[in-house]
């Protein structure tokens, strides 16, 4: 069976398709780059903002539109309208997060077990979708109740995925040839206290470092209040990637109290410098969301200060949207849409400075890069795009294709229009590509 899997919204749900693809593969069916090749479309949605459904919305309709025979949809989108998600041309099944383990059973007719119990090896996904990095799934669902988010209602209370569970997908994911391994969760500092005997994400990590060979470990985002302060010196470690992403939200103690978050504009700054003093150049990305209810200007005014202390390498801004179910969704004092856009638009252009700026620290520098997509053109060269340990964007060319390696650079300029740098890549690399070694 050819089978076309397509992802909307976070590295979770990436994690998740690419998961289905591993077992996919182990059982003979073919993961296809486009729905025209597919007999059956996955769609893995995502319902966190008004857009991410529209989105979800769109691809399904894409999937089918495009040729797939039968689509089936499952993720947060389909969990909170299941009734919807069974009206669009195509679908055949819809399977809410609390069944998604169910999915692949169900389609190709396996046990559980059957399926559990197979060997696989992980490999990037073919088309738009695919990337050289792993993401590993070690978590699932939230325990917090940030009054803007549908998380919570869509995937449940937390969940820590079993550590033979975790590395065997680590395992999988470098026997297919990944250099960098993306730990990802709902909640991921909270991985491990569920557990009868009680771990912690630190326990989880310095495991990981001692018995894998993974070159780079990431972590993808983590609440303030639950980064460890003892897991800092872990980046002692040159696998550890020197990049965190820690969603803040709001700089504005009041806007931070009424969106249900567990810490302080102060004591978000008092856990950056901690991270900054322990881990030098280190790249802090985070979230911020604009238009909340009862927020003012001066909120804004309040966080665009704090971004700018940090010196965030870069950041995610939503205007926010209310969502059926959550407690801000009641909350008097909207902001009206286009003051909200407009206040979006200023968060943005905050953090295209400080990203250049810490962009602007590396120029001359050589860094390692992982190579994450590659074109040939014309003239014979490869055009490549890959992502330093810092989470830096890299492009520059090559004799010789380089994709899903890792290779030393010298950074050398801004990229003309886009967040990113140019580099000229170490003539010694190429050299070794091309006699094969």
């Amino acid at each position: 069976m050819k089978i076309f899997l397509d992802v909307i919204g976070c590295r979770l749900n990436q994690s998740e398709i690419e998961g289905f693809a591993s077992v996919l593969r182990a059982l003979g069916h073919e993961i296809v780059p486009d729905p025209d090749q597919a007999n059956v479309a996955i769609v893995n949605t995502c319902a966190v903002t008004v857009k991410a459904a529209a989105d979800s919305r769109k691809q399904i309709r894409r999937a089918s539109r495009e040729g797939a025979q039968a689509v089936v949809v499952t993720g947060c989108w389909a969990t909170l309208e299941p009734e919807a998600a069974r009206t669009l041309p195509g679908v055949r099944d819809v399977f809410d997060n609390q069944h998604k383990d169910d999915l692949l059973p169900v389609l190709l007719n396996k046990t559980p077990e059957e399926i559990s119990a197979l060997e696989y090896i992980r490999t990037p996904l073919p088309g738009e979708r695919g990337r050289t990095r792993a993401f590993i799934k070690v978590q699932e669902g939230c325990d917090h109740h940030c009054t803007y988010c549908l998380t919570r209602l869509v995937r449940g209370p937390s969940r820590s995925r079993k550590v033979s569970e975790i590395q065997r997908d680590i395992k999988a994911a470098l026997d297919g040839g990944s250099h960098e391994i993306v730990l990802t969760g709902v909640q991921l500092g909270g991985w491990g206290r569920d557990f009868d005997q009680p771990q912690s994400l630190k326990d989880l990590l310095a495991l990981i470092l001692t018995t894998t060979g993974t070159a780079r470990l990431r972590l993808s985002s983590i609440e303030p209040w639950e980064f460890d302060l003892e897991m800092l010196p872990l980046w002692q470690d040159e696998r550890m990637c020197r990049h965190l992403h820690i969603p803040l939200q709001s700089g504005s103690d009041r806007v931070l109290k009424r969106m249900g978050r567990l810490i302080s504009a102060d004591g978000y700054l008092n856990l950056i410098d901690q991270i900054q003093e322990a881990i030098p150049d280190v790249a802090l990305t985070t979230d911020v969301i604009a238009g909340f209810p009862g927020e003012e200007g001066d909120d804004i005014d309040t966080t665009i200060a704090l971004i700018k202390q940090v010196g965030f390498s870069g950041g995610h801004v939503f205007t926010y949207s209310p969502r059926p179910g959550t407690a801000a969704e009641k909350m008097d004092r909207r902001v009206e849409r286009s003051t909200a856009k407009a206040r979006n638009a200023l968060l943005r252009k905050t953090f295209e400075h400080t990203s250049r700026a810490f962009r602007e620290r590396f120029l001359g520098r050589s860094m390692s890069v992982l190579w994450e997509s590659s074109d040939r053109h014309g003239d014979g060269t490869w055009r490549l795009s890959g992502l330093t340990g810092h989470y830096l964007r890299v492009y520059a060319e090559s004799p010789v294709d380089l994709w899903n390696t890792i290779t030393p650079v010298r950074l050398l300029a801004h990229h003309p229009g886009r967040a990113a740098l140019l580099g000229e890549i170490d003539g010694a690399a190429t050299e070794v590509m091309e006699s094969g070694a």
